[in-house]
């Protein structure tokens, strides 16, 4: 069997290579007893081996997540527990001594990224669940230093890897066949490791195709289920002491279970097919292929990807903005796992997405709640943000809104003051804990999810455009989705937003417009900005939905204005008229009167807008830069 090198048919995004020859054989039965007593084995099985030891029994009531299975085996196992908690507790506290003695002695900048190279040792050692927590905080780099970043990224996808011996038994064992009788050609030595499993280049000897084949670590379903169980009593514990009003158990429980899902690579593999269908034809974005045949709970055959650097131009920032905008607000099924290990550039320029293990459904109620916060939050409307936290569950129906209304003003005002597209999560975080204790807020399990994919994706972009933000950047969509859903919970939304006592506030419907027009379809991603031309041509596209039946609420309201305004326009030409002719009158000047009341100067103005962007022209009360 000869080492995996492309050849014809070309294969997406794979560099040409030499032809290099490699001969395998099947190892011995006790291939897996003499691989984990080697010397040169991974961290984690060295440091957290003792942790595998689980019966078949055992092991199969681990397939999915379960609170009280797990207490239940590891009730049975009160010293590999013990040991456990010795480990940690060792491991992290003379981490953090040796942090205590730099700073006494004053070495602290000198020691800083050789701490940082212990602690990013420390997370492989102790195993998965670990790794998983350092991988969000790794894509942000704006939250930690340049030292740990630089650390902690190495943990997306080279960390130490496993004995091939053991990722070949295993794949054999799994699917069945021989190495030879599966591949034709397979890399002798992983091209990737992750905390949950490592990554051979190979290829079918069915179809030739070049694949990515993923074995699964061994004992990461054993290790995540200890550690869960203990950050679950620790959630617990600090929920009482510190009185949190949300169920941090509930989140615990929200990311193992979306953890152990990610442990069956069958069930990723039914992921990667459904994000395939559902975003591989947009625009610039790949999505490989998954072959169930050669798939089971711990061994993925998908098609290979060759990755050439992280995401770093503003091109594909966009294209992946677009694309978590459909995710999100569109289907409900988003990528709950977005770090730059499962996100990164092609040789042909486009936006992979890989490892498909860790998903995320936010549910079509949830979906409008969402938007409609936004919506409120851009337009300083905190009276229904306070209410639309309720939908979302993140405050109880019990709180008093007038008070949450005039906290949330304090603390999100300054925030929102530079205008839409300038707002970070930085901004809105601002006083926020305070408020969200002081009102018994609480972040419900799905809630944890969303938020983590939005900030690793703003955490993305920030590598490539530090004044990037990434909810600014989603508002256009949500103008543009606001003005065309047909979702009856949005377009009472769109009409609270519109009509303040009865009165048409043509302002906001000409920022949403506005804003709307930065929403980059699939159609529109381009590098370049638009020119004026550009910008008229795309007020009346925006406008022409109206004449559609998904543009009949839109209309309506546009109609009923122009109404308003054509009554306001024949008393303002009745009185001119009027005018003209009680001049001719002697004295009839002392006796002049109006047929207009205050709303219909207010009518006339709104109808003069309103031609004014059908033509497709700005009206001089609009600002140029909008400000939502």
């Amino acid at each position: 069997m000869r080492l995996l090198v492309p050849s014809s048919p070309p294969i997406h995004s794979f560099p040409a290579t030499p032809q290099l020859v490699f001969r395998w054989k099947p190892p011995p039965p006790r291939a897996i007893t003499r691989a984990t007593s080697r010397l040169d084995l991974d961290a984690f099985t060295q440091k957290s081996g003792y942790l595998f030891e689980l019966s078949a029994l055992e092991a199969e009531s681990l397939t999915d997540y379960s609170p009280s299975r797990v207490a239940a085996i590891y009730r049975r196992k009160p010293l590999v527990l013990l040991r456990r908690l010795i480990q940690i507790g060792t491991t992290f506290g003379k981490w953090f001594g040796d942090r205590y003695v730099d700073n006494l002695k004053e070495q602290s900048d000198q020691m800083f990224k050789v701490r940082a190279a212990e602690l990013r040792r420390i997370l492989v050692e102790l195993g998965p669940a670990y790794i998983k927590i350092a991988q969000a905080i790794s894509s942000r780099p704006d939250l930690i230093p340049p030292e740990y970043l630089d650390e902690l990224s190495l943990l997306q996808d080279r960390i130490t890897p496993f004995s091939t011996e053991v990722a070949f038994n295993t794949i054999q064992e799994e699917l069945g066949l021989q190495i030879d009788e599966l591949f034709s050609e397979i890399s002798p030595e992983p091209v990737a490791a992750a905390s949950l499993g490592q990554v051979y280049q190979a290829r079918l000897r069915h179809s030739g195709q070049v694949v990515a084949v993923k074995v699964q670590r061994p004992g990461v379903q054993a290790a995540i289920a200890l550690d869960i169980l203990i950050l679950r009593f620790l959630a617990g514990v600090v929920k009482r002491a510190g009185k949190f009003n949300t169920d941090l158990q509930a989140v615990v429980d929200e990311w193992a279970s979306s953890l152990f899902r990610e442990m069956d690579y069958k069930k990723e593999a039914n992921n990667g097919l459904k994000f395939r269908r559902l975003y591989g034809g947009i625009k610039d974005v790949y999505v490989p292929n998954m072959y169930l045949e050669h798939t089971t709970r711990r061994v993925l055959v998908m098609d290979w990807v060759e990755k050439l650097s992280e995401v770093k131009d503003l091109y594909l920032v966009e294209v992946g903005v677009y694309c978590s905008f459909n995710q999100l607000l569109e289907n409900g099924f988003y990528h709950a796992d977005p770090h730059p290990g499962n996100l990164f550039r092609t040789y042909d320029g486009k936006l992979a997405y890989i490892d498909f293990g860790m998903m995320g459904e936010f549910k079509q109620e949830l979906r409008d709640g969402f938007i409609e916060a936004c919506l409120h939050l851009v337009n300083r409307d905190f009276d229904a943000l306070s209410k639309d936290f309720v939908t979302l569950g993140l405050l109880p129906p019990t709180a008093d809104k007038e008070a949450v209304t005039k906290a949330l003003t304090g603390v999100f005002k300054d925030a929102v003051a530079k205008g839409a597209r300038n707002i970070s999560f930085g901004d809105l975080s601002g006083n926020l804990g305070t408020t969200m204790y002081k009102f018994k807020f609480r972040i419900p399990s799905y809630f944890s999810l969303v938020i983590r994919s939005l900030a690793v994706l703003e955490g993305i972009a920030i590598n490539s455009n530090p004044n990037y933000k990434v909810l600014g950047s989603t508002y256009p969509w949500i103008a543009k989705k606001v003005l065309t859903d047909s979702s009856p919970q949005l377009k009472s939304s769109l009409q609270a937003l519109l009509y303040k006592d009865g009165v048409f506030r043509i302002d906001r419907l000409e920022s949403l417009l506005a804003e709307s027009l930065r929403a980059r379809t699939e159609k529109a991603l381009i590098k370049t900005q638009r020119d004026e031309a550009n910008f008229r041509e795309g007020y009346k596209e925006i406008l022409s939905f109206t004449l559609t039946e998904k543009g009949a609420f839109v209309r309506e309201i546009l109609l009923e204005e122009f109404s308003k305004g054509l009554d306001a326009l024949g008393l303002a030409t009745l009185d001119s008229v009027t005018s003209v002719a009680t001049t001719r009158i002697p004295f009839a000047g002392l006796f002049s009167f109006s047929l207009m009341t205050k709303e219909d100067m207010v009518n006339l103005t709104t109808l003069r807008r309103l031609m004014i962007l059908l033509s497709g022209g700005e009206s001089n009360e609009r600002p140029h830069k909008v400000r939502a």
